[in-house]
């Protein structure tokens, strides 16, 4: 059930926090689900939610650890023991998470906790998700899931499978592997209850199952996933072996990382950071994107004192610099945007560079051609030189090419060097078609003032 956190209800949970009342507590969370839990903590003051935490049974307080954020949770990891953490909190979650959680610990710590889980098998599968790169399958993958062996009949694989389903909270596929544990395929639940009672799974089992391997990376399993609309993902090892199963709650939140940190670097952050990072951390990721618009506005400087006399002859000519720019900076980071949209979600390929660059230029053309007339038709209203009328116009027109060509063509170099093509955009296509754009503009008013 849903509940709004209004400035009320919270008002009156901290009350009855504050007079230790926890009756009244436990009864205004009786309809809470987890995930609003953990955003009713962040509303409390420490105290306040340490308290909370302590009056939730184990199960919810689990998957309320799950829910926090990652500085929430590392204050409520600090204040609990390792044999709580391992025993009320660990011990109920699956192993995807807790491994997740145990990542967040110091080494020592970490050891600590394992040391204490009573389950030896389900500290053994959280050691050894803890071996993988966070950002691959086998990082994102859980060991829970359903299997059965293709040699085995209908009787013997349900009396397994119910076994299995004690620790498995959602069962969206039933695996089949052989007896080397290798992934076969896949056994439809309709199929199984249908079938025989003799029936061998290996006649039943759906062959053509899509897999990842452990070392897969996290942003190519969300694009399959999202390719194939998938809502769990088996994950097998380099020679076959069924590893584990990534579910669609993972890969939303890999998505979500991943559009934040493309809209970091769009906006000229170097690394992944939280509002509530120190204030160092968050200066050393914006720092250097500010250090190179500062360069760019220094080249920028200089190239206008290359064109001093020009100006100083044409004063008029200062007047659509700005515009100039701030075309070029816009159109520059229209293009990459959309080209970088396009790789992330794999609708543009390398392979097919000049028939998108060609569709960028016609783009570009019409656009310019429209913006272009439109300064003409005003400069002509307006201004009384033709020179600074047809220079205006026709340095606009070449700039929105340019940077059209421009911001099209970074992002997929940088994609095709494997680099992040998000930092194509932003401040360097900005500063950089600054730049070109006044180049282009000068070098096109010295030809029109000297034939008009």
């Amino acid at each position: 059930m849903q509940v709004e956190l209004t400035r009320d209800f919270i008002a009156t949970l901290s009350e009855s926090i504050k007079r230790e009342d926890r009756d009244v507590v436990i009864r205004l969370l009786e309809n809470f689900h987890s995930a609003d839990i953990a955003e009713l903590y962040t509303q409390l003051n420490e105290d306040e939610g340490e308290f909370l935490f302590t009056l939730l049974d184990n199960e919810t307080a689990a998957d309320v650890l799950i829910e926090l954020e990652i500085d929430d949770r590392k204050r409520v990891l600090k204040n609990l023991s390792s044999d709580i953490i391992a025993r009320q909190l660990i011990d109920n979650m699956d192993t995807d998470d807790a491994a997740d959680v145990l990542g967040e610990l110091s080494n020592n710590r970490k050891e600590e906790v394992l040391s204490r889980l009573e389950d030896v098998e389900h500290a053994g599968d959280i050691v050894d998700l803890l071996s993988y790169d966070e950002d691959t399958a086998g990082g994102l993958m859980a060991k829970e899931l359903i299997q059965v062996n293709e040699n085995w009949n209908v009787v013997t694989s349900i009396r397994e499978m119910r076994k299995q389903a004690e620790e498995v909270d959602e069962v969206y596929f039933v695996y089949v592997v052989d007896n080397s544990n290798m992934l076969k395929g896949t056994l439809s639940l309709k199929k199984l209850l249908l079938s025989s009672r003799t029936s061998q799974i290996s006649d039943l089992l759906k062959s053509d199952v899509i897999s990842v391997r452990t070392d897969t990376p996290s942003e190519e399993v969300a694009n399959i996933m999202k390719k194939y609309d998938l809502v769990a993902l088996p994950v097998v090892d380099q020679i076959g072996r069924l590893a584990g199963r990534i579910t669609i709650d993972d890969i939303v939140d890999v998505i979500q990382e991943e559009a934040e940190k493309d809209y970091q670097l769009i906006a000229g952050i170097s690394e992944d950071i939280e509002p509530t990072d120190k204030v160092w951390i968050l200066t050393r990721a914006r720092l250097p994107w500010l250090l190179v618009g500062l360069t760019g506005g220094i080249l920028v400087s200089q190239v206008i004192g290359l064109f001093e006399a020009d100006l100083g002859i044409y004063p008029e000519m200062a007047f659509f610099m700005p515009l100039i720019a701030a075309t070029a900076g816009n159109v520059g980071v229209q293009s990459s945007s959309i080209v970088v949209q396009g790789l992330a979600n794999q609708t543009i390929q390398i392979s097919k560079t000049f028939r998108r660059l060609l569709k960028e230029f016609s783009v570009a053309c019409l656009n310019g051609l429209t913006l272009a007339g439109l300064m003409l038709t005003y400069n002509l209203l307006v201004k009384s030189s033709l020179a600074l009328t047809f220079t205006v116009s026709a340095a606009l027109f070449s700039v929105i090419l340019f940077a059209s060509l421009f911001g099209t063509m970074v992002p997929l170099l940088l994609d095709k060097f494997k680099v992040d093509p998000a930092l194509a955009t932003g401040p360097f296509i900005t500063t950089s078609n600054d730049l070109m754009g006044l180049m282009i503009y000068f070098s096109i008013g010295r030809v029109f003032y000297a034939l008009l």
